[in-house]
């Protein structure tokens, strides 16, 4: 389905393919500043007893900590250690972060790192680099890895995660498809590969402009942003410039169920601007940043859409988050305005923030952190 739920969303969408974003000049008092930062990030997630962890992307391959622990001062500890976080060519990239894309506290209190093992923008996963990695935050120890490399190639993009009782699905945002992966077994198989609800087609729009990467080719994301329903029975997944799909789990969990029969069970969901990131809550509305024009939306389970919020300090909201006060938190990336997207030269304007405001709904426990973050965290899956 390639229209929204009112005649109105259809002519704003029209007029972000037309390269105009519509945006607001006024700061809305909702949004408070919580962390600022002299790197670009683009992940931020938090326990239930306030501790706050970050990413950096590093999508141009300069140095630095790809995962970090915001302290009360402010300042930014490598985590869970500093050996984690200096990777080099050369290295063994099994046992540190590459370039981390995106994390989570997942519902067992562990800390959840999607690492696409891709140096920089555009590179190839290095070998042993695409895996997942599980870190307890109750005694900072990485208590497993999940290797990808069985399940990605050379044009492979780990992108994100998200989580169904013993199964966990992400997505893959360079060569177009979604992994189911096992976490008992830590077995993972594709589906959907180069699929249409996989592949991204159309240009994806950014504060007005068609994004272009290096020598001037327009940007493509695949699969990208995702999300589990509260009661486990869809998934919910998108190329970054729309539209959202839908497909239930219980054929992404089958392996007997054939390729061509998975993707006609896919649903076509709702026409989604060009995105930065979602969330969930535990109602089952869906949250989207729409980074053409700096707003984020909110799509009920029965699919209408509204804006929540429109502000011009969020430009590129990334991977967001809803803590269990019911805060939706949202790291403001700027991404396309790194120099890979701006011919190799810079436009972010420092220091980058990360905001919350408050939605007061809770997040779904079933893909969440609502798990004990104390001495000995909690056991793997």
């Amino acid at each position: 389905m390639r229209f929204w739920g009112c005649l109105l969303l259809v002519a704003l969408i029209q007029g972000a393919l037309a390269g105009t974003t519509g945006a607001t000049d006024t700061a809305d008092n909702r949004l408070v500043s919580v962390l600022r930062a002299d790197q670009v990030w683009n992940a931020v997630t938090t326990t239930p007893d306030g501790r706050i962890f970050v990413g950096f992307p590093h999508l141009d391959g300069t140095p630095g900590p790809r995962v970090a622990e915001a302290l009360p001062d402010g300042s930014m500890r490598p985590y869970p250690d500093a050996a984690w976080n200096d990777w080099a060519p050369g290295h063994d990239a099994g046992q540190a972060f590459v370039r981390s894309n995106a994390m989570r506290i997942g519902p067992d209190g562990n800390l959840w790192v999607v690492d696409t093992g891709t140096p920089g923008f555009g590179d190839a996963p290095v070998p042993g680099g695409a895996k997942i990695v599980v870190i307890d935050v109750g005694t900072g120890k990485v208590t497993r890895v999940y290797p990808l490399g069985s399940v990605t190639s050379g044009g492979s993009a780990i992108d994100d995660i998200r989580f169904n009782g013993r199964t966990a699905y992400v997505t893959d945002a360079g060569m177009p498809g979604l992994i189911v992966l096992d976490l008992r077994s830590g077995g993972a198989r594709r589906v959907l590969d180069n699929d249409r609800s996989t592949t991204d087609e159309r240009p994806m729009y950014a504060e007005g402009k068609i994004m272009v990467g290096p020598g001037g080719k327009q940007v493509r994301i695949h699969a990208d942003q995702l999300e589990v329903s509260p009661d486990g029975r869809h998934l919910y997944f998108q190329p970054a410039s729309g539209p959202l799909y839908r497909v239930e789990t219980r054929l992404l969990d089958d392996p007997s169920v054939p390729a061509a029969e998975l993707s006609r069970h896919v649903e076509s969901w709702v026409d989604t601007p060009s995105t930065g990131g979602t969330a969930i809550d535990a109602e089952g509305n869906i949250y989207l940043s729409d980074v053409n024009r700096l707003r984020i939306l909110k799509i009920t389970p029965d699919r209408r859409v509204t804006t929540l919020i429109q502000d011009p300090r969020l430009e590129w909201a990334d991977a967001m988050w809803i803590d269990t006060e019911g805060f939706l938190w949202i790291p403001v990336a700027q991404l396309n305005r790194i120099a890979p997207f701006q011919g190799g030269t810079s436009r972010v304007r420092f220091p980058v923030h990360i905001y919350k405001m408050r939605i007061g709904v809770r997040p779904a426990p079933n893909d969440h952190g609502a798990a004990r973050t104390g001495p000995g965290g909690s056991p793997s899956p």
